[in-house]
């Protein structure tokens, strides 16, 4: 089956990603964090026995696995695709993961919380995205009763999560306007209003690629619509002035974008190996001037989808074996290439 991010009829030219994530402790039970060794272990048994197996609402069945038992390299692999968070790569305690067969849709059994369900789509709105999460959640809540405040709202091992226990976030193409020397301070005004806006690849001083993700910070004291309508809304704005900057760039330096995307693209094509942040930053380019319509394409690709297989622990999975320094590189030009589209 064809994954979310494999997915090429309704790719935007800044909206990349959206995610919605819940997260839920069972009524009557201590919460994971608070559990080691045999204890811990019974705790996933128990929600095993509650949450597994399930299917889709299309009636396919979710794959299940046991996190704490897969290897370092597969773990970081569901973490660069988005599937998990970091601290189930590293902590090694029991936990279990549902994943449906598009790996749209997730459920981690036992980590932070008891139950962490999570939604990932490139062309789905957050508002039709919201209403399958919490019919999934009211199945889930149909087998065990949630931990549930009246006065907080739901019960979560993190107080940055107490209240509606829901993270919103959309990634956002802005090439153009994380270039401007006004862009910092513009992320620094959204913090105002309870938004985050970081960069999706690279570290706090540079960003591959100009992807940013934009999303709440906090989730006590709003509904899930008024959330999920300030992280819209701010994405919104956010690609309102990017196409405004590109508008104008486009007018006045025309020749010179298509010049940099069609030098890009032959980087893609030809070289014999590419680090990671090279990778990003061309492929970046590439989809602008696709999303733009300065280059056209022979086949529709997801761009994206290419940038998260290039990361270092897809790379190895794709080739079933471990790959490090210009190993890894001339695999990920490797892969790149044949994945290029070619342009007509």
């Amino acid at each position: 089956m064809t994954k979310w991010y494999e997915e090429t009829d309704q790719m935007h030219d800044v909206f990349v990603m959206k995610r919605l994530r819940l997260v839920r402790n069972v009524a009557g039970h201590i919460f994971p964090s608070r559990l080691r060794g045999a204890e811990r272990q019974a705790m996933l048994s128990q929600l095993e026995t509650d949450f597994v197996p399930m299917e889709t609402e299309e009636g396919q069945p979710y794959a299940y696995c046991r996190l704490d038992e897969l290897d370092e390299t597969s773990r970081n692999a569901l973490y660069e695709r988005r599937v998990i968070n970091y601290s189930r790569v590293e902590d090694g305690e029991p936990s279990g993961l549902l994943l449906s067969p598009d790996e749209a849709l997730s459920l981690v059994l036992n980590g932070e919380d008891h139950l962490r369900l999570q939604y990932l789509s490139g062309a789905q709105s957050l508002e039709n995205m919201l209403a399958r999460l919490m019919r999934l959640e009211d199945t889930l809540g149909e087998k065990a009763p949630f931990a549930f405040d009246e006065k907080y709202g739901y019960l979560t091992t993190f107080l940055t999560n107490v209240g509606t226990g829901l993270r919103a976030s959309v990634v956002v193409h802005l090439p153009m306007l994380s270039n401007g020397s006004q862009f910092r301070k513009l992320v620094q005004e959204y913090s105002r209003f309870g938004i985050s806006v970081k960069g999706l690849s690279g570290d706090s001083n540079e960003n591959y690629g100009g992807l940013f993700e934009v999303k709440n910070q906090k989730t006590l004291g709003q509904t899930e619509e008024e959330l999920i309508g300030l992280v819209s809304q701010a994405a919104n704005q956010l690609a309102t002035q990017e196409r405004k900057v590109k508008s104008l760039a486009l007018r006045s330096h025309r020749l010179q974008i298509e010049d940099e995307i069609y030098k890009s693209y032959g980087v893609l094509k030809y070289a014999r190996k590419l680090t990671y942040k090279e990778g990003m930053t061309y492929l970046s380019q590439l989809r602008m001037g696709l999303c733009e319509n300065l280059v056209q394409a022979e086949t529709p690709v997801n761009v994206f989808g290419i940038m998260l297989n290039i990361r270092p622990a897809n790379l190895k999975k794709t080739h079933a074996r471990d790959l490090e320094g210009d190993a890894l590189d001339e695999a990920r030009a490797k892969y790149i290439q044949a994945h290029l589209p070619k342009l007509q």
